[in-house]
């Protein structure tokens, strides 16, 4: 029994130098990472509830200091495998997450990754993953701008489901097909039996510019409402300089009048956005922007003209130290209709000014 015994132990013990050595040459790596944003807005329309227009879903509280976003991130990875894990809370997530259900709505991501091909880097993800979709993500310290802009707050800031990548050996190019939920969903639409699919392909020939294709299609309705929805969004990155950051973008979508209609609604926003870094620690960012939506597929107004209007901001930044981001911006929006929201009442102009403290680690 004892060289039963004895004949145990050696050999668990060297199972487990094997599985040390082996995750030794994969050199697996665990990250933690955190990040909060605290913000303040004064809306001069002065809202009595403190929310703010109805098709913002970030720094959307009026005259009150308040949480954007607070994340909590792991990370972990060996030469084929990846997966991440992180919760988040803030206004963000009570704004962008109300159709998601309980605990998911604090799920940032939550996703799994494997290397399909020995020489090639080429990956399949799975889960809840950040989109494919747009030029500002839901992380504001990597934006140009302070607040978000139309484009990025009436597109998917997540999705669910499932990607192929692949990205070539010089790093220039980047490609991915998808298929997903839905527009923004990490649960399906009750009734929705239709998966949605989208592909996003980044050219980056050299560090001063790159451009991006990304596309979603799909419907997002139950299966007896089913209107198809085509969605493309294009950008490119300009960086002339080590000071000068310029993107310019344009979406453009369209979805079914009618289930089996061969008539569609069409919506779609232009954008320019640039930072200049005056020093080391202070930056100046700018943006002009059009989102039109006349026919109400992502904004509803009920009102002739629908959502049309433009959108202006500049903003401030400093940095407090090389973890700690100080903003403040000012912005205007002006519409075709009186859509935007003013003491209860429908006016045509908006003007607010926002300060936000980044810090993360």
């Amino acid at each position: 029994m004892k060289k039963i015994l004895f004949s145990s132990i050696l050999l668990m013990g060297l199972t487990a130098a094997k599985a040390q050595t082996a995750d030794s040459l994969q050199a697996p790596k665990v990250t933690f990472s955190g990040y909060t944003e605290i913000f303040y807005n004064y809306d001069f329309s002065e809202p009595e509830n403190h929310f703010r227009q109805p098709f913002l879903y970030t720094y959307n509280r009026h005259n009150e200091v308040n949480l954007n976003l607070g994340l909590a991130k792991a990370h972990y990875e060996t030469e084929n495998m990846r997966a991440n894990l992180a919760l988040m809370a803030g206004t963000y997530v009570q704004d962008n997450m109300a159709a998601e259900q309980g605990a998911l709505k604090h799920v940032n991501e939550a996703n799994v990754g494997f290397k399909i091909s020995k020489d090639k880097n080429v990956w399949i993800d799975a889960g809840i993953l950040p989109s494919h979709i747009g030029w500002e993500s839901a992380v504001g310290k990597d934006n140009l701008t302070l607040t978000r802009s139309f484009a990025a707050e009436n597109s998917p800031y997540f999705e669910t489901g499932a990607k192929i990548s692949y990205t070539s050996g010089d790093g220039k190019w980047f490609v991915s097909g998808l298929v997903l939920n839905g527009w923004q969903r990490i649960a399906r639409v009750e009734g929705n039996q239709t998966l949605g699919f989208g592909h996003q392909l980044t050219y980056s020939p050299n560090s001063k510019f790159s451009i991006n294709s990304s596309s979603f299609i799909g419907n997002d309705k139950p299966q007896a409402e089913k209107k198809m929805r085509y969605f493309h969004n294009l950008y490119a990155t300009l960086k002339p300089t080590e000071k000068f950051t310029a993107i310019l973008g344009f979406d453009i979508g369209a979805e079914q009048k009618e289930k089996g209609s061969d008539a569609y609604n069409i919506w779609y926003t232009p954008n320019v956005l640039a930072k200049y870094q005056m020093t080391e620690k202070t930056g100046i960012g700018a943006r002009v922007e059009y989102f039109n939506d006349k026919n109400g597929v992502i904004i509803s107004t009920g009102t002739p003209g629908g959502f049309q209007t433009v959108g202006y901001s500049l903003n401030i930044d400093h940095q407090i130290h090389n973890n700690i981001l100080w903003r403040t911006e000012a912005r205007g929006l002006s519409s075709k209709d009186k859509i935007l929201i003013q003491d209860g009442d429908a006016t045509a102009g908006n003007f607010s000014i926002t300060t936000g403290l980044s810090a993360w680690f």
